[in-house]
Formats: C-alpha cells, sequence, structure tokens
C-alpha cells in the first residue's frame, strides 16, 4: 500500500507537467504510459523495492538501477537517454536538487594510478572496439562538420600541434600520451623528439609497442610515470584530456609543474574538460555522482575561470582559449554509435555489468554537452611576464593551410 500511494503520486505528478514517450510495466502486470503516442522507452520494473529507483530519479539512482540490473530498460539508447534526463528534471527540480557539489579528493600518487587503471585498463581490445584506429581518446576536432572519426581525430591532433607552432627538432612532453597517437604524429609530421608519459600499463606497452613498429623509437620515449615525477625541460608541452584526474585543489601545482618544466620562449597546450556550473558542482542531476561512482574515481571538473586562475598561480599566461563543446557532442555520440553497432564483440570483452556502465556513459556525455551541462577547453600559455613584442599578432597561423612537409614521408599509424 505504502508503494502504491507514493507510485500514483510520483505519477499523477510527472502526467501533470507534460508527456513522455515512456511505458512503466510492473511486476505485477500494471501499465502506464506517459505520452499521447506510442512510447519510444519501456521502463520494466521486476520487484516493488526497485520503484525506490524511479521515485527519486537522479541520474545517479536510475544509471545504478540499470547498471545493477535493478531496471530493465527497453529503447533507442539516444530516447533512453533524453527520457532519463527528462525524469531527473522534471522529478527533482521541484525540490530545488538540480546537481550536487563535487567533493575533493585526496589526490596522491598512489589512488591516481589506481583511478586510472581502473578507467584505462579495461583493456586495449575494448577501446579498440569504439575508437578510431589511432585510439585517440579525446574530443576530435570537425574542422568541416562532416568529417569521419578517424578524419577528425587527426585534424586534432594537428591542430594542436600547429597551436603550440611545434617545429622540427623541438623537445614535446605529452602529459597523458595515451595509446601514443600524438607524440607518433609530431614525431612524423613535424620532427619533433618527444616523451609520452601514462599511469596505465596497457597504453604504455601498447604504446611503446606503436612506436617501435614504425621505427619512431630514436624520436619517442614512452614512460610509465607520473607528471609529478617528471624532470628536465622541454620547448614544448601538451596535456590532452589528463587534468580531469588532478584534483580542483592541485590546479594550481599542476600548472606550475608544467611552467617548471617548460622552456623560456616554450609554449604549452591544455586540453580538458570543464564544468559550466560557477561552483564547480558536477553534472546535473546526479549525473556527476553517477560518473565518480562507475566510470571515473576520483575525477574534478573545474569551471573554466578556475583554470585560468591556477594557470596564471601558476606562472603561465593564457594565450588562447578555444571551446570545443560541439565538436565533443559529436565524437561522444560517434562513440555511442560504434558502441551500439559493435555490441556483440564488446560483449565478448567485458561482463554485461561494464557493457551498461559504458553504454549510457558515452551517450551521455554526449547529451551532457549538447546541452552546456560541461565543455571542453583547449588553452595555449606560456610563461608569464613576457615582453608583449614576443607575444603573436593574430591566430592566423592556425587555420593557414599546413604547409610543413612531412618530416618521415610516413602516416601517423
Amino acid at each position: 500500500m505504502f508503494w502504491e500511494k507514493k507510485l500514483t503520486i510520483w505519477i499523477e505528478s510527472l502526467r501533470s507537467q507534460s508527456t513522455l514517450p515512456l511505458r512503466l510495466q510492473l511486476w505485477n502486470g500494471q501499465q502506464f504510459d506517459f505520452g499521447q503516442h506510442a512510447p519510444q522507452v519501456t521502463v520494466k520494473v521486476p520487484r516493488a523495492s526497485a520503484l525506490a529507483y524511479l521515485l527519486n530519479p537522479s541520474l545517479d539512482n536510475l544509471g545504478l538501477a540499470y547498471v545493477e540490473g535493478k531496471l530493465d530498460v527497453e529503447g533507442r539508447l539516444s530516447a533512453i537517454i533524453d527520457v532519463a534526463n527528462k525524469l531527473a528534471e522534471r522529478t527533482l527540480r521541484s525540490g530545488g536538487k538540480l546537481g550536487q557539489l563535487t567533493l575533493p579528493f585526496a589526490h596522491t600518487r598512489k589512488k591516481d594510478a589506481a583511478a586510472i587503471e581502473y578507467h584505462y585498463d579495461v583493456s586495449n581490445a575494448f577501446y579498440q572496439a569504439f575508437l578510431d584506429p589511432r585510439m585517440v581518446y579525446s574530443c576530435a576536432y570537425f574542422e568541416q562538420g562532416n568529417e569521419d572519426l578517424a578524419t577528425a581525430q587527426l585534424k586534432k591532433i594537428d591542430h594542436i600541434l600547429t597551436k603550440i607552432q611545434l617545429r622540427v627538432g623541438d623537445s614535446l612532453l605529452d602529459i597523458g600520451c595515451g595509446w601514443g597517437a600524438l607524440v607518433m604524429r609530431a614525431a612524423e609530421k613535424f620532427g619533433a623528439h618527444c616523451v609520452g608519459i601514462t599511469l596505465s600499463r596497457n597504453q604504455y606497452e601498447l604504446a611503446s609497442e606503436r612506436v617501435a613498429e614504425a621505427g619512431l623509437s630514436d624520436r619517442i620515449s614512452i614512460r610509465l610515470q607520473d607528471y609529478r615525477d617528471v624532470e628536465g625541460r622541454f620547448d614544448r608541452i601538451t596535456s590532452v584530456g589528463m587534468f580531469e584526474h588532478v584534483g580542483l585543489k592541485n590546479l594550481p601545482s599542476y600548472f606550475k609543474k608544467i611552467n617548471a618544466l617548460l622552456a623560456d620562449d616554450g609554449l604549452a597546450m591544455n586540453h580538458g574538460i570543464t564544468t559550466t556550473n560557477t561552483d564547480h558542482s558536477g553534472a546535473r542531476y546526479g549525473g556527476g555522482e553517477f560518473i565518480g561512482k562507475y566510470v571515473f574515481p576520483h575525477g574534478e571538473l573545474p569551471h573554466i575561470g578556475r583554470v585560468l586562475c591556477a594557470m596564471q598561480d601558476g606562472g603561465l599566461e593564457a594565450l588562447d582559449v578555444e571551446n570545443l563543446r560541439r565538436h565533443y557532442a559529436h565524437t561522444c555520440a560517434l562513440w555511442a554509435e560504434n558502441f551500439e553497432n559493435n555490441t556483440a564483440l564488446i560483449k565478448t570483452l567485458v561482463d554485461d555489468r561494464h557493457y551498461r556502465i559504458w553504454r549510457i556513459y558515452l551517450a551521455g556525455c554526449a547529451h551532457a554537452f549538447t546541452h552546456d551541462w560541461i565543455a571542453i577547453n583547449q588553452i595555449v600559455c606560456g610563461k608569464a611576464g613576457r615582453q608583449a613584442g614576443r607575444l603573436g599578432w593574430s591566430r592566423d597561423y592556425m587555420y593557414q593551410l599546413k604547409s610543413l612537409a612531412s618530416f618521415s614521408g610516413g602516416v601517423c599509424r
């Protein structure tokens, strides 16, 4: 009786707001539709105890219920994500719960290594199932908007390396090098001498293998190393999709470390996800809690304003900022599409729980970038305090046709 009364109130409240293409099927055979047309999404509740997730439908609760098999959901993935977000918004908005403040974490070397291992060391084959052939696991760059994923990822790498004005013979440090695509391109096309670091053993082993196969071992060193332990000086530094793991409190020290590693006339580029909430809270309606629990342990997203302040506190001057939110929305949508198309293969690589986590995570990220919950920014910077005459006049060099001939005549693999 208790659950029946709560459910009736929830159904009436939801229906009074507007229609949803949703059908609810209960364990006892009861069925409720929330739209005037055929439902696009069906949520099946196998037992009364599972109603608790629906009656408080934060994205954290809904995601948990799906991942742990408390609720069964049918429908197209994009429709499922859309309905879940509308359920969370319409139910939680009336109670004032739009999101929760991200709590700071202690980012020790041991904890950061464990978090990276959890996320990135699922298996290389798993990531190969939905990424491009170079396995670039960060926002692509769709210069015209109609590029395929592989082309857009290569354009992203070239866009970054052009932004930092990489020259033949330059030393380049790539913090969080992934499976090595950026350093390989930097060595092959631009003639740079590169160091790539990662905390993921799977990434380290495959990146090292790829570098050797490409005959680039004399120009590229892949290291299994924490950025805090790197020493030396570099003409150029890139960090792509890594600083989300640094931690809000550690941002100034992170940029100070980059400053210490950067040559006096050097350039660095930080490419990372930012929240659009100025209080630095996570993704709306409990989405951030779900991601922290199941996908990115200890991940923290700052607002772009906080990033720029931390960068300045670290002794670096921001020279150029570019928001690529539209590009990441499209990138995540393509990843989610690849994930769906390769369902049979992926289910042989991971258990059903991991499959469900990543299925809704990729599609959920596409939704979050599309609706301005989170953004992605590339920031080019140099050492603060330099004379104005040492700075460029315009951004023209970033967008002119690349005239630099391939250093090796090869292509990035």
